[in-house]
């Protein structure tokens, strides 16, 4: 027997009891799954830049509960991606990295993943675009996808004589306007096949996952969205500029500062860069907004549930760094933010600390599917029910075996592989400006946050290509 069938078989054979008492499960919600990739803080509903246009996520947060403290369970595509789908922690897994080939992980070889949890229960599931990081695609997870099983991610557009900013030796650290519409970006594509989707007649409830690839380098988008952004006009970060001189070494590291930022002073691309991050965002928001007006216009509005999350934040320069893979807030912080029909109620903010790792749990329960004592995230229905309920789990995020980063609703606590601290006071310092670390004064607070840290902390698994 293939693996593929034989992980499929043992998914489903183990919930028949389950699906003989639902019978088809008509009366279950479907699922409209939507990602965003390496997309922070900067939305208007979020506040993270003043200049950003993101009237349609703006509206989606206003349909439900929008969670303004959400952080990712590791600030890179793989390990973010692989940890939301199977419910398990980077340091229960070993996939701490991008290059990690999840499924040779012994923890998630035979791990059931979100939809294939619903196919189980009688769910059709396809997905389309970017939902796993793209060099370890699983089939095992969908009936179908688009472009392909093997390909997950359209092909976009590239301009000629790259990089656009100048910079040299940067790969695909580049930024500028292609002369092309809309409809030639892979995005675009993506969201053209899940409106197909939504207006095509289904028999039983569907999990839809739509995985979108902008903000992800390089921003490359069509010249409207730049001409939204005038770049002198562009508000950049407010940056510190001797930010890592109270960071440890491990910090400093992860940082780069004499990387990607010293690169971009000095070719002067500061503003360019963030009025090309900008408009990639305005041009996946109208992809979004395309999604939704099809969902709201099919026979699925009322009894769909709609989630929405991106992978981790994004640095442009603050603690003089770029990128993600860091455990600052900027690179932790995402968005998400959910729709459940008579669940939710409009215009709900919750700022409570949740994680990425929470989505399998809430979409279980929300569903009423068979429960799964393995996942290590707690269900957000409470949260989703009453916003202000009571919520004693601060969110943890982890970058590399032992190093981990602990958000609760005031404190950011990190603690690296070699033992060293930062602790930032968000109450007083929301930009992470002063460690206070080593601050006698608050040694009995860093040792109540040090208590979440993870108990278990597997070897990173294999790299692979």
């Amino acid at each position: 027997m293939h693996r593929r069938d034989f992980l499929r078989l043992t998914g489903v054979t183990a919930l028949l009891p389950t699906l003989s008492a639902w019978g088809q499960s008509q009366d279950r919600p479907s699922v409209l799954f939507m990602c965003i990739d390496d997309l922070n803080d900067w939305v208007g509903c979020l506040g993270g830049h003043p200049d950003v246009k993101t009237p349609n996520l703006d509206r989606l947060a206003a349909r439900g509960v929008l969670f303004t403290n959400a952080h990712c369970s590791a600030p890179a595509c793989n390990p973010s991606r692989a940890s939301l789908m199977t419910g398990i922690l980077p340091s229960s897994s070993g996939v701490y990295h991008n290059p990690n080939p999840w499924r040779r992980s012994a923890a998630l070889k035979n791990a059931v993943t979100i939809p294939q949890h619903f196919m189980a229960h009688g769910y059709s599931a396809v997905g389309g675009g970017k939902i796993y990081h793209g060099a370890f695609p699983d089939p095992l997870s969908w009936q179908a996808y688009f472009p392909s099983q093997k390909k997950n991610k359209p092909n976009d557009p590239t301009p000629k004589d790259r990089p656009l900013n100048g910079i040299p030796r940067t790969a695909h650290f580049d930024w500028g306007p292609v002369p092309v519409t809309d409809e030639a970006m892979g995005d675009s594509q993506v969201a053209d096949w899940a409106i197909g989707e939504l207006k095509k007649k289904h028999n039983k409830p569907f999990f839809l996952g739509c995985g979108f690839f902008r903000p992800h380098l390089p921003w490359y988008v069509p010249q409207k969205y730049f001409d939204m952004y005038p770049v002198d006009k562009i508000t950049l970060p407010n940056v510190k500029e001797d930010d890592l001189d109270d960071v440890p070494p491990l910090g400093r590291k992860m940082a780069k500062p004499q990387g990607d930022h010293r690169k971009v002073l000095q070719h002067r691309q500061w503003r360019k860069a963030v009025q090309g991050y900008l408009a990639s965002i305005t041009f996946v928001d109208t992809c979004v907004g395309r999604v939704i007006d099809a969902l709201d216009a099919s026979a699925y509005r009322d009894n769909t549930i709609i989630i929405l999350w991106s992978d981790h934040g994004w640095h442009l320069g603050e603690k003089l760094h770029w990128r993600k893979f860091a455990l600052w807030e900027e690179a932790t912080h995402n968005v998400m933010m959910m729709v459940a029909p008579g669940v939710t109620r409009p215009n709900q903010r919750c700022a409570r600390p949740v994680t990425l790792l929470d989505i399998y749990p809430t979409l279980v329960e929300l569903c009423d599917l068979e429960r799964k004592p393995e996942l290590e995230g707690r269900s957000l229905v409470r949260l989703l029910k009453d916003p202000n309920a009571t919520w004693d789990r601060p969110a943890l995020t982890t970058h590399g075996r032992h190093n981990h980063s602990l958000r609760t609703e005031r404190w950011r606590y990190t603690r690296y592989s070699d033992g060293t601290e930062e602790l930032y006071d968000h109450e007083r310092d929301p930009l992470e400006w002063t460690n206070l670390a080593d601050d006698p004064q608050h040694a009995e607070q860093k040792k109540k946050l040090a208590a979440w840290l993870p108990k278990t902390n597997v070897p990173e698994i294999e790299r692979g290509k």
